[in-house]
């Protein structure tokens, strides 16, 4: 008698979480290459604005967004036309912006949330994804929480 076959099913929030734990200390976030009038240039200055690039590619490969993005505001453009709405604490996998820092030259912050008071994101002076506290000791202010709950179904 043949053996049944096990139905796979795929956890892709689960996925999701895991994929942005696994993703620090990653360099493959670090550079993103865009032509400004037939000019090659990096608008990550070699990692040192990659959040939005980090975290909208997270994004987009789990569908939760349309595209790859280069800048926070165009993310969350994207999240917000994708479905995404603004809660007022943090659940585990919502996407969290944060207010421009006084060592950021006005740039806001992108990354998400993970538990347990802490956050995912693009680190500007490592260059790549790391975890912190997830209002950076109290030097970030957040701007606004992001999330879509059917993604957790």
């Amino acid at each position: 008698m043949p053996e049944k076959e096990s139905k796979v099913i795929p956890l892709q929030f689960d996925t999701y979480l895991a994929v942005i734990e696994n993703s620090v200390g990653s360099f493959m976030f670090k550079n993103l290459y865009v032509s400004i009038d037939g000019v090659k240039k990096d608008a990550t200055k070699d990692g040192w604005l990659s959040c939005a690039f980090y975290a909208s590619s997270v994004l987009t490969l789990f569908k939760y967004i349309k595209e790859i993005h280069g800048t926070v505001a165009s993310t969350v453009k994207d999240l917000k036309n994708s479905g995404w709405i603004e809660i007022n604490e943090p659940v585990i996998g919502s996407v969290v912006v944060w207010k421009p820092g006084k060592d950021t030259n006005g740039h806001s912050h992108v990354g998400f949330y993970v538990g347990d008071n802490m956050a995912v994101s693009s680190d500007s002076w490592k260059k790549h994804p790391a975890k912190s506290d997830w209002k950076f000791n109290g030097k970030r202010e957040v701007e606004m929480i992001l999330w879509k709950p059917e993604i957790a179904k």
